[in-house]
């Protein structure tokens, strides 16, 4: 089983017990957290798509521990100008795993749809219309 999930304003593709390393959270080292933005479940083949996100669902996760990334260098220049710049800059992150994902909301809306024309009279009332109508078409 595995989520699409918007942390951060980034996308991520997570399951369980997976490490992540996001934009830096507000939230202390050692803290539960939850994503309510889930944009697709996959449950052992069954895809749920979310527009924009899957209603019910959510990601649950634990903060690790807050670090900096790697530093990445910026080098500006143009040839023969003499024009040189050179900067650096090191990411805030956080470090997320993946406790576990809830589909508790998603399973409950998909059989409400199919319940509705559960009646036998509910089904067998358009088709009594059709044949009528087709009677007195013929009739006329």
């Amino acid at each position: 089983m595995y989520a699409i999930v918007e942390i951060a304003g980034q996308q991520f593709k997570v399951s369980k017990d997976l490490k992540v390393y996001v934009h830096r959270l507000a939230n202390k080292e050692g803290d539960a957290v939850s994503f309510a933005k889930v944009l697709l479940l996959d449950d052992n083949g069954t895809i749920t798509l979310g527009a924009p996100a899957v209603e019910g669902a959510s990601v649950e996760a634990k903060v690790l521990q807050h670090l900096k990334g790697d530093k990445v260098i910026v080098f500006k220049k143009k040839r023969r100008k003499g024009y040189k710049k050179k900067n650096g800059h090191r990411q805030y992150l956080t470090q997320i795993q993946i406790s576990g994902i809830s589909v508790s909301g998603a399973k409950k809306a998909a059989p409400k749809k199919e319940a509705a024309p559960a009646t036998e009279e509910a089904v067998e009332a358009p088709k009594k219309k059709v044949a009528k109508a087709k009677k007195e078409d013929t009739q006329e």
